[in-house]
């Protein structure tokens, strides 16, 4: 018979005959059977199956161990690019407060280059006035060693000098005036807008009679009032009535409304007269 791989049970009968054995007892006449199951030894794998396990086990620990070296790689990266978002966050930090410390540097070289400049031009300006003098009165202009913006005895009054001439008679007549403003390096005043002409109003005085006042430097040329720096007057502060006798040289008269304070008078009057120039220091 094949084995076929199933398992078989074995049996033992024995039949006793009629008589009994003298050495048997009744209980030995049974009959039994005896039936044993056959015993299943475990299966062995085969050559091929064992190498196929240890092939699939070695795939797997390989697998795993590079599945580690990926983990731990990959804590690496993520640990190496947060350090360097944190260095370059630091660094783009430095970096701001570096550009607005540059900035408020280059704001404050503009500002003193400003200032370096102003400067310069004031000095430029005060050193031109200063040459207009033949002989520039230091003292002066400068008492105490303290420049001021006019010499004693004239007024400031938006960057420029004024003397009202205020001696007794014998006054002087335009021309004489304007050559004795000159000597000062100075002009018979000019007027250019309401201001000045309020400032230098308020500044003069009624003296001797109501035809006496003071020279300007504005004079009649060619049917043309100009003033002494060479510009046509605009102003036309000119009184209403006739004072006294007309002539081709502008005369403000005091005490008069200031936009109708100027007189026309001959040369040979004499008044007294404003001079004009500029201030040796800026403000």
């Amino acid at each position: 018979m094949e084995d076929n791989g199933d398992d078989i049970c074995y049996a033992t009968v024995r039949i006793k005959n009629g008589k009994s054995s003298p050495k048997e007892s009744e209980e030995d006449a049974t009959i039994y059977a005896e039936v044993k199951g056959k015993e299943i030894a475990p299966a062995e794998p085969s050559p091929a199956e064992a190498e196929a396990a240890t092939l699939s086990q070695s795939r797997l620990l390989v697998f795993l161990g590079i599945l580690c070296v990926a983990l731990v790689v990959s804590i690496a990266i993520i640990i190496y690019i947060s350090m360097m978002m944190i260095k370059q966050r630091a660094n783009i930090s430095d970096l701001t407060t570096e550009n607005k410390q540059l900035m408020v540097e280059r704001t404050m070289m503009e500002y003193q280059t400003k200032e370096l400049s102003r400067v310069r031009d004031y000095l430029n300006m005060t050193l031109e006035i200063i040459l207009t003098f033949d002989n520039f009165p230091v003292k002066d202009f400068c008492p105490d060693k303290k420049c001021q913006l006019c010499q004693n005895g004239w007024k400031a009054f938006r960057g420029k000098c004024y003397l009202f001439y205020n001696e007794t008679s014998p006054w002087k007549t335009w021309r004489e005036s304007q050559e004795y403003c000159q000597g000062k390096a100075a002009d018979l005043v000019v007027i250019d807008d309401l201001q000045e002409q309020k400032f230098v109003s308020s500044k003069t005085e009624t003296y001797y009679d109501q035809f006496h006042g003071y020279w300007l430097g504005l004079q009649e040329t060619n049917k043309n009032w100009i003033w002494v720096d060479g510009h046509n007057d605009t102003l036309r502060f000119w009184i209403k009535d006739n004072l006294g006798k007309s002539g081709p040289y502008a005369l403000l008269i005091p005490g008069r409304d200031v936009t109708e304070n100027w007189d026309k008078a001959d040369h040979q009057f004499q008044n007294k007269f404003i001079c004009e120039h500029e201030a040796l220091i800026r403000v």
